[in-house]
């Protein structure tokens, strides 16, 4: 095996961490929103876009999220992944 990587899509995901009250730009360009993992803090909403910013097309908005929460999204984003937490909600975003 030379230069490639065979392992399921799982396993190539990505983790980013947002722990604070921000617009994030998570990726720019294509990709694949695997999950979310809702890890706890001050809960408030999170709103995801396929876009490098707050105008691109939404693909969620998590009203009320609770510690513990894993929102499966498995779905493709063109533009870019960005991420807005209305609050300083602990997060974990997984992509590729």
């Amino acid at each position: 095996m030379t230069g490639s990587y065979h392992g399921s899509l799982h396993e190539r995901l990505i983790p980013a961490n947002i722990a604070t009250a921000a617009t994030t730009l998570v990726k720019t360009g294509m990709g694949f929103l695997g999950q979310i993992i809702v890890n706890g803090s001050t809960m408030g909403a999170v709103t995801v876009y396929d876009g490098v910013d707050v105008t691109g097309t939404k693909i969620a908005t998590i009203d009320a999220p609770t510690a513990g929460m894993v929102l499966p999204y498995g779905c493709v984003f063109k533009v870019g992944l960005c991420i807005v937490t209305a609050a300083a909600t602990d997060i974990t975003a997984c992509y590729v």
